[in-house]
């Protein structure tokens, strides 16, 4: 085959600006071949060399006590005491989501956990934090429903419980839906694999399943806006198999306990090439492949093409020579490849040969080291518009906006669609706040739970950098656990325009201060940029998911408030409505500042909500829609109406930060207020919970009525 010949418009679709083609042209020191052309845009694109978000990210708070393993490997590796640790990261699959909702989705599903289990991790938990555009919009359903569908089929096939995650719907989405998956595993602290190639001559071994076409050049369209021309993206996209991607996992699992393995990487983004060029890297060492022996599914497959295809459940290793039967045997009998594909060389070069041409001869170290880095340009986030006051309005019909819509109504419609108890350690499942799962065969449990209110990032990026992370940090206290690390994916647009480069700044700032305040380091993430559709971009998404520890499952705080149980609030409500659900819910405004985030305060509480976990039958943190959603929301999971005190709309829907509410017996409400006065602690009764009305002061409703609306919304929406 005649390959085509190196153009600007070539070099342009390539996704390499001018400059980073001379800087490659002086690094090679002649012009590249189409395939060097190929591994050079895939190695630095925004989606595999964070050229634009290096400089910040390296800013954030990434060790602690915890801390086995931060940023740089597969996912971030934390100490959960007895020799095990928890492996955890969390990743997008946006653009291949948005082109096509159901690979896409189960794509990101299958990428995620091969994060994990590629690091010797079995997988216990995964979530997904999903956001669309308006279910009024012509594609929303159509994404909505591939999307759940594709998350569900591929966790739910593999085997892995779904335990959280969040679904939110906003206009900013309706060009570019987010799909953000996060996958844990656990494993021994003395049997944690990494990357890093050792030792020259060693064989490089390709494992898992067959290439094909699919998804060649699937990072290179990550890191670029859409247009008109989308639909001629679909050949871009993955094509997941999570019978395969199982057996591949016990596969590894078996030969890693056989001492075969020097380093191992999942190939995802950028397949053969990036796994290729990142173990090298990091054991400063070259790599040679030869592409002929690298097994295929498709007749007649160019170099280019298997270096930059992106076919799933597929594995890259180095392998002691020694061990090759015992390896090779391991996955005959899974019935997947094992094919010696190259061997690790001294010299500071990736060579790749088919057949008998040589197809690249590049320096290895500067496909990472002298990938471009930008410090781009960016402006401060303008204060938003203040909130006026709010036109009039009854707080159960305040609620029912709230409840009435696909934002805050009940999410059953998607995680009834996920196994929740696949491998039977599932302590607490979606829906309830923080998902739970037992370290089997332990008295311990894991908390995990997704956070971010794009909202207020937009109106304050670094208040709403810092809210993400003390959301997650609430959710984790709020069922007893100690919240241990995060791991991050940053969904903005253009970083080339300096308003969202200015978003992205103010948020990693806050996200740093936050994470190092409370002790609750980020140890894994990704980001994702380019998320705009015609000029038009999201809203920004820095997601958090986070991971908690209960040494003991007597620490849980999983209870329902009964009939009689009094409401307190933990911490300080003044009534904050800008940037508010009720606000955007009820009347459609985006207005006011993001609430301000006291990490002090965030750090105080939670640790008194922990400490005296066992005087409260049931908590949670308040967060959107304020006290009235969560209080309803206590209330209706446990079947029991609720009535507050409070009738006025700030005090019920403000979103004060650095609050709980909590439900206690008479007695443990004493107790509780005891302990709050002790500490310094600001504490309130602020209801009861029974009877089967809801009421806030003199308004109420029937539970029943405001039951149905709450548990038909979601539905309603997004199936017309």
């Amino acid at each position: 085959m005649n390959e085509p010949q190196i153009t600007p418009d070539l070099i342009a679709a390539h996704g390499l600006k001018p400059d980073e083609y001379q800087s490659l042209l002086e690094i090679m020191g002649r012009e590249p071949t189409f395939t060097e052309l190929g591994i050079f845009s895939a190695m630095w694109n925004e989606h595999c060399s964070y050229k634009s978000s290096k400089k910040w990210l390296r800013t954030l708070h990434t060790t602690g006590d915890q801390v086995i393993c931060g940023p740089g490997e597969n996912a971030g590796v934390v100490d959960i005491g007895d020799g095990q640790a928890v492996i955890f990261k969390m990743e997008s699959h946006n653009h291949p989501s948005y082109i096509e909702p159901h690979q896409g989705a189960a794509t990101g599903v299958g990428g995620i956990l091969r994060d994990v289990f590629t690091m010797g991790a079995r997988p216990i938990a995964a979530m997904d934090s999903l956001s669309f555009g308006l279910p009024s919009h012509p594609k929303t359903p159509h994404l909505v429903k591939g999307v759940v569908e594709g998350v569900g089929s591929y966790g739910n096939c593999f085997g892995v419980p779904n335990v959280g995650g969040e679904v939110r719907f906003h206009a900013a989405y309706n060009g570019n839906c987010l799909v953000n998956a996060f996958a844990a595993g656990l494993a021994d602290t003395d049997k944690i694999f990494y990357c890093a190639a050792s030792g020259v001559g060693m064989p490089v071994v390709y494992l898992g399943a067959k290439t094909g076409r699919d998804g060649v050049g699937g990072a290179t369209m990550a890191s670029a806006e859409f247009d008109e021309t989308i639909e001629e993206k679909r050949p871009t996209v993955q094509v997941g198999d999570p019978f395969t991607e199982k057996c591949l996992m016990e596969a590894c699992m078996e030969l890693m306990r056989t001492d075969a393995v020097i380093s191992i990487q999942d190939m995802g983004a950028a397949g053969l090439t990036c796994s290729a060029v990142e173990m090298g890297d990091k054991g400063g060492l070259g790599i040679k492949l030869q592409l002929d022996a690298v097994p295929q599914r498709e007749a007649n497959m160019t170099a280019y093409e298997m270096m930059l295809s992106e076919s799933q459940e597929r594995m890259l290793m180095v392998l002691k020579p020694e061990k090759e039967d015992v390896a090779r045997a391991i996955f005959e009998k899974w019935d997947l490849d094992f094919a010696i594909v190259g061997e690790t060389i001294a010299e500071d070069r990736f060579l790749i040969l088919h057949g008998n041409d040589v197809k690249a001869d590049i320096p290895l170290s500067k496909l990472s080291s002298a990938a471009p880095e930008y410090d781009r340009p960016w402006v401060e986030t303008p204060a938003a518009a203040p909130l006026t006051a709010l036109p009039e309005i009854g707080p159960i019909e305040a609620l029912k906006a709230l409840i009435g819509s696909p934002n805050y109504a009940a999410k059953n419609w998607v995680f009834e669609q996920y196994d929740t108890q696949v491998m039977a350690d599932t302590v607490r499942r979606p829906g309830m706040g923080a998902g739970v799962v037992r370290v089997h065969g332990t008295d311990k449990a894991v908390a995990f739970t997704s956070d971010v209110t794009p909202r207020y990032v937009k109106a304050n990026p670094y208040e709403g950098g810092k809210q993400a992370v003390a959301e997650a940090y609430r959710n984790l206290s709020a069922v007893g656990a100690l919240p241990l690390a995060t791991t991050d994916n940053l969904n903005f647009g253009n970083p080339e325009k300096p308003e969202i480069m200015g978003q992205f700044v103010g948020a990693i700032k806050g996200i740093g201060e936050a994470c190092k305040a409370l002790d609750f380091p980020i140890v894994s993430g990704n980001v994702s940029l380019y998320n705009e559709t015609d000029g038009s971009g999201i809203l920004p998404t820095p997601t958090i998911g986070a991971v908690g520890l209960l040494k003991s499952l007597d620490d849980l705080i999983a209870g329902q408030p009964e009939a009689g149980d009094i409401a307190l609030v933990i911490g300080v409500s003044h009534g904050h409505l800008g940037q508010s659900a009720l606000a955007y819910e009820a009347f459609g405004i985006e207005a006011g500042d993001a609430p301000h985030v006291d990490l002090a305060d965030e750090r105080k509480h939670g640790e008194f909500l922990r400490a005296n976990g066992k005087l409260v039958k049931a908590a949670t943190d308040l967060a959107d829609g304020g006290l009235a959603l969560a209080a309803f929301e206590m209330a209706e999971g446990a079947g029991i109406g609720v009535q507050l005190d409070a009738a006025d709309i700030g005090t019920l829907f403000g979103e004060d930060q650095a609050r709980y509410l909590v439900a206690c017996d008479a007695a443990g409400a004493d107790a509780l207020e005891a302990a709050a006065r002790a500490a310094g602690v600001p504490l309130d009764r602020v209801g009861t919970f029974g009877g089967a009305t809801v009421a806030f002061g003199a308004a109420s409703a029937p539970l029943k009525d405001l039951s149905t609306l709450y548990r038909s919304a979601f539905a309603a929406a997004v199936e017309g």
